[in-house]
């Protein structure tokens, strides 16, 4: 049975880039833990009101990537720009990549990745805006519904927006699956 992380900060998770790809991961037999930067609970949005709060289950120096087999960044714009700027944060993320276990990032959630430096030489997608940024850092961006890339040690699955959900969902569940 796989266990799978999902990385979110204390508040500016894209609410459905976290719950779709949740109930992905439980449909498919796995457990799914939710780790941010600080204990307690995450507030979800719907782009920019308020959603639901999501309790946390661990915080990014209580466990590490050892605990799972796989790992789950959504988007939303503050979401990442937060966990950017958390070294212990960009720690988490870089630790799956080292350790080569599969990482699934979708919309502005590779803004984490180009902090954690993990995306130089990779092929991969994101929400429009970011396209520049993942150039700079050394990757190649293309605009697909969802791009599954194999370049490095971990496979890397990444999608551009809620509308790719689905595709960014199966993708992910078969990259975990086969990890």
């Amino acid at each position: 049975m796989m266990t799978i992380a999902f990385l979110v900060a204390p508040e500016g998770v894209e609410q459905i880039e976290l719950t779709e790809p949740w109930k992905a991961v439980k449909q498919a037999g796995g457990t799914a833990l939710l780790v941010s930067t600080e204990q307690g609970q995450v507030q979800g949005f719907n782009h920019l009101d308020k959603g639901d709060q999501f309790a946390v289950d661990a915080t990014v120096e209580s466990t590490s990537s050892a605990e799972f087999d796989g790992l789950v960044l959504p988007g939303g714009v503050a979401n990442p720009d937060h966990l950017r700027t958390v070294p212990g944060a960009v720690r988490f993320v870089r630790d799956f990549f080292e350790s080569g276990k599969p990482v699934a990032a979708i919309c502005h959630a590779p803004w984490t990745l180009i902090e954690a430096d993990v995306v130089r030489g990779r092929t991969l997608t994101s929400w429009p805006s970011l396209q520049t940024d993942l150039r700079n850092a050394g990757a190649t961006w293309v605009d697909q519904e969802v791009v599954v890339c194999t370049a490095g040690q971990s496979t890397l699955v990444t999608s551009r927006k809620p509308d790719d959900l689905k595709a960014f969902c199966q993708a992910a569940i078969d990259t975990f699956r086969s990890a």
